[in-house]
């Protein structure tokens, strides 16, 4: 990788970089642009059970949205994907931080996504290094669609290699901008969404326990499907046992969402998420949801800003997953 930009000239390692050959201003921005699709949109949801009604419904999503919504996990699943070049190599995904889907995209649009190397940090018990990266994506307009952080653990090529990288990783923003917040739901009809499904009044620490679960299957179809090329997961051999993409765990916890908000109009944010233990094919998903705090929005609805807690059932007991915390849109 050239000191700036990486896979533009050949310059970047087959099969993505080692640890040790980051330095912090690289920057990705030759992953393959996606447009959009109804059968990405359909894929999506028959993976993870996505039960968004404006995802669902095209007649409602055009009067509320003018267009079709893309449902707001594939966008992010999308653009998590493609700063995938520069993570090839993971062991695994540890946070995200500060995600606002900065506008809505509808089905039809294009999504380009830019990722650059903002920290670097040596682990001390491990061959191994994370990574924060911030990763933007714009539409076919270039308008901005996201803007965020994400860590990853990459893998030493030299077990004994000392990089001297010893970032501070704190300094990752953890707040979320209101301005951008308020932006974000800027180009919905709420009152059409509230004529079409009104809502109950929800109360601020209301929880969910979990109830049915979901199994998680055919998780390289969706790595596939959002252009995610992390050897992790789509070779068993690369890391021992194919791990299951993060974003297929949050996809499940947003579809379990909707089941207890179904009126639920979008997803705007996320505050964090972190990824408390591995998921395998095979395993059965379940949340816990907590409506944290409730956010008056000036003309009518409110940001819901919601805690979902996922466990893996599996055949060797039960493990904690995900640990979401993200704003939803309530009419």
């Amino acid at each position: 990788m050239g000191p700036a930009h990486a896979g533009t000239g050949g310059g970047m390692t087959a099969g993505g970089p080692f640890f040790e050959e980051l330095r912090v201003g690289n920057v990705v921005e030759t992953a393959p642009a996606l447009t959009l699709t109804e059968g990405h949109a359909a894929l999506h949801q028959a993976i993870v059970g996505d039960r968004l009604r404006l995802a669902l419904d095209a007649t409602l999503s055009e009067r509320v949205l003018g267009g079709r919504l893309a449902h707001p996990a594939l966008v992010c699943d999308v653009a998590i994907g493609q700063s995938t070049l520069i993570t090839q190599r993971v062991i695994a995904n540890l946070f995200y931080r500060g995600l606002v889907l900065r506008r809505a995209p509808v089905l039809g649009d294009t999504l380009r996504t830019t990722t650059e190397v903002v920290a670097l940090r040596q682990a001390s018990a491990r061959p191994a290094g994370l990574a924060v990266l911030r990763i933007r994506t714009t539409d076919q307009e270039d308008r901005r669609v996201l803007d965020f952080w994400r860590c990853a653990m990459l893998p030493l090529r030299d077990p004994d290699a000392r990089t001297g990288h010893a970032d501070e990783l704190d300094a990752i923003p953890s707040a979320l901008d209101p301005a951008a917040l308020r932006a974000a739901t800027a180009g919905f009809d709420l009152a059409a969404f509230r004529a079409a499904a009104p809502a109950d009044a929800l109360a601020e620490g209301t929880r969910w326990p979990a109830g049915g679960g979901d199994v998680v299957s055919a998780a390289p179809e969706l790595a596939r499907l959002s252009l995610n090329v992390a050897m992790a997961h789509h070779d068993a051999g690369a890391g021992g046992r194919r791990l299951v993409y993060g974003g297929h765990t949050i996809g499940i916890a947003a579809g379990q969402a909707t089941r207890v908000l179904p009126d639920l109009v979008t997803i705007v944010a996320w505050h964090g998420c972190d990824h408390t233990g591995p998921v395998f094919e095979g395993d059965t998903l379940r949340s816990d949801l907590e409506l944290e705090r409730l956010e008056p929005l000036p003309d009518g609805g409110a940001l819901a800003h919601l805690r979902s807690r996922v466990h893996a059932v599996r055949e060797d007991g039960d493990a904690g997953v995900l640990d979401w915390r993200f704003v939803g849109l309530l009419a």
